[in-house]
């Protein structure tokens, strides 16, 4: 390998080891920042300069988008007339490595003066920020990962990690769910998949649906015009059994001669598989995976077939 490899593994091997000296440093204060946080009135406004700002940014839009409203400020546009959009039931999330940065320390008397809580992030549990703060989190790191053992990296690496981590017990506390992210997410693929539902991607338009009498001859007709590898056998427009392309080659297999005696209702499964218009696609998928089949079949309350859905329907 060369340097330039060499480098970049002892920066990685750095970085990681910093994450997991974070560890014995998580106490009581943790659990504290979880409950201010959650008893919160207003917003979570997250603030810091220079690479601590753009780590607070990072944090601000992870936990906005998992369920604690939150914003990141410059601390350099409080005191140009931002600080009236603090509010006596926000919460305040000021990082900083040293603990010591002036232009977070200029405003801190504001807050406490206000009674608005503090919490601070840093590197120096003996710093200003530390002191003052309503609660403390300790994100302290033996040395940087750069070779020159100055430029912010894992500091910031760390910083990052107990934002995510914070956002991770504030989920676990707030009961946050698959369907919550997509909520804040309607935009993306994970929230367009979480949201999607059975009559959003349903096959509807000349479905095989054929009566249960029929010969089994003229149901492969119907059943290849359908393109759906099935056909759906109903009576008095109600569901009452399906057959599929497996199904009529297992019964060419075993009846032989005697198959184009057979009628639908002969070899048709009569408890398929069926869900309502309004289930997601996430739960169509595990139906389909737990019980190895290709399709469900989408009905009312009075079983009328709606439409159908296929795995392929899924892939969105």
């Amino acid at each position: 390998m060369s340097k330039w490899t060499d480098t970049a593994i002892k920066c990685i091997e750095d970085e990681a080891k910093a994450l997991l000296d974070l560890i014995p440093l998580i106490d009581g204060d943790f659990d504290k920042t979880v409950e201010i946080i959650l008893n919160c009135k207003g917003k979570l406004i997250v603030t810091g300069v220079g690479k601590s700002g753009h780590i607070g940014a990072k944090i601000a839009a992870t936990l906005s988008s998992t369920g604690t409203p939150s914003f990141f400020i410059n601390p350099l546009d409080v005191f140009h007339g931002d600080l009236g959009v603090i509010q006596h039931d926000d919460v305040v999330l000021a990082i900083s490595n040293s603990g010591q940065t002036d232009e977070l320390l200029r405003f801190l008397p504001y807050l406490l003066e206000n009674h608005i809580p503090v919490i601070g992030m840093s590197g120096n549990p003996k710093s200003l920020l530390a002191q003052y703060a309503t609660a403390h989190l300790n994100a302290a790191v033996s040395h940087e990962a750069c070779p020159l053992g100055l430029a912010p990296t894992s500091s910031t690496t760390a910083a990052l990690a107990l934002g995510d981590a914070l956002a991770c017990a504030l989920m676990e506390a707030r009961h946050f769910k698959a369907s919550d992210f997509a909520q804040y997410h309607p935009g993306g693929t994970l929230g367009k998949r979480l949201l999607t539902k059975a009559h959003d991607v349903m096959h509807t338009d000349d479905l095989p649906v054929i009566p249960p009498t029929m010969k089994l001859g003229e149901a492969v007709i119907h059943m290849s015009n359908g393109r759906l590898g099935l056909c759906v056998a109903t009576e008095d427009n109600k569901v009452v059994g399906i057959i599929t392309d497996g199904d009529i080659r297992r019964a060419m297999e075993n009846s032989q001669d005697s198959f184009f005696k057979l009628t639908v209702a002969d070899i048709m499964t009569r408890t398929p598989k069926e869900v309502s218009p309004d289930t997601k696609i996430t739960q169509i998928e595990k139906i389909l995976h737990q019980h190895k089949i290709h399709s469900v079949l989408v009905v009312d309350k009075e079983k009328h077939l709606l439409g159908v859905v296929d795995s392929f329907s899924t892939m969105i």
